[in-house]
């Protein structure tokens, strides 16, 4: 490899164990290029390598690839992920890592982690979020083609198996308890997904006053500031409960009453949702129960043919809507 990358040996392991001392960005993407072509993979298990325990080892170790950093950051998957590793302890298995998807970019890691000899099966979380070219791309078929387990968590791609709830139907119940309530012009404020398809299904012949997109609570509470100009806005489903958090900040700001002047159904009812001012009516979604989903479907029908299994979501009525009286 060292040949190959015109470096020496030293170098090559400066780069693989990122240091103890630095190299040039140059010859870091040399060494790279060189593993890459070379499918490296360190050693590091030569001696039962050598008595063919490869497969023993790896037998009851699973991997999670996650969509970005920001994941870690959000209760709503911190849930799912205490589900994954509740599971897998259950069942005797062990979360090998939980490792960003942009990091196995490197390849000396990907060849490293994403390998049979390394774990069992993997546990693909939300990274629909990340799929943008035709690299992201590229390097997913990389990742599934190593390992026969493949779950996908939170998505749906061809070919895989897929455990998730049903976004558009948990934005439809959102938005038919706004219009059982006797509301007519809503808003929604949320992901660019198929929640944006639930509400409008809903409204059918009453009318969408607006669809903004948001995905946590500063974007929220910066789509919900422009609100203020729609007067006959009534209510509004917001499509996570950390976008709800930002809508609430803005009406508090703008002296918009929720519910009395707006009434706001989210989705996702995580822990904080009961502590809102305004209590956050929401539709739940069983998060913890989807981590543990993803593991059963990964080791019981891990090679067999692809299924999606859709976990059902319910609503939760609080305060927010209006159908309660705040306390």
């Amino acid at each position: 490899m060292a040949r190959l990358a015109g470096v020496s040996r030293s170098i090559v392991s400066y780069v693989i164990n990122n240091g103890p001392r630095s190299v040039s960005e140059e010859k870091r993407q040399r060494v790279l290029r060189a593993i890459e072509r070379l499918d490296y993979r360190p050693n590091k298990h030569a001696q039962m390598l050598i008595q063919e325990k490869w497969e023993s080892v790896a037998a009851n170790q699973l991997g999670v690839v996650i969509s970005s950093v920001n994941a870690f950051k959000r209760p709503y998957y911190g849930e799912i992920l205490a589900g994954l590793h509740e599971e897998a302890h259950r069942r005797g298995y062990h979360i090998r890592f939980i490792r960003l998807f942009e990091a196995l970019r490197n390849p000396a890691l990907l060849n490293q982690l994403i390998h049979k000899h390394e774990v069992s099966g993997l546990v693909l979380l939300a990274l629909d979020q990340v799929l943008h070219t035709a690299a992201d791309r590229e390097l997913l078929e990389k990742i599934v083609g190593r390992v026969k387990r493949v779950v996908c968590l939170e998505w749906h791609h061809k070919g895989l198996l897929s455990v998730t709830f049903d976004r558009y139907r948990a934005a439809f119940d959102a938005a038919a308890h706004l219009l059982g309530l006797g509301h007519r012009t809503l808003a929604y404020i949320g992901p660019a997904d198929e929640r944006v398809g639930g509400v409008r299904a809903a409204l059918s012949e009453a009318g969408l006053a607006l669809t903004r997109e948001a995905n946590d609570a500063h974007s929220g509470f910066e789509q919900a500031v422009a609100l203020k100009e729609t007067a006959s806005l009534t209510a509004l489903v917001a499509g996570s409960d950390e976008v709800a958090f930002g809508v609430l900040k803005a009406c508090h700001r703008q002296g918009v009453r929720v519910p009395d002047d707006l009434a706001v159904v989210s989705i996702d009812n995580i822990d904080l949702a009961e502590f809102a001012l305004p209590a956050l009516t929401t539709v739940n979604v069983p998060k913890r129960e989807l981590g543990q989903q993803a593991v059963r479907t990964l080791l019981e029908q891990g090679e067999g043919l692809p299924v999606t299994v859709t976990l059902p979501t319910n609503l939760v009525v609080r305060e927010s809507c209006g159908a309660r009286k705040t306390y």
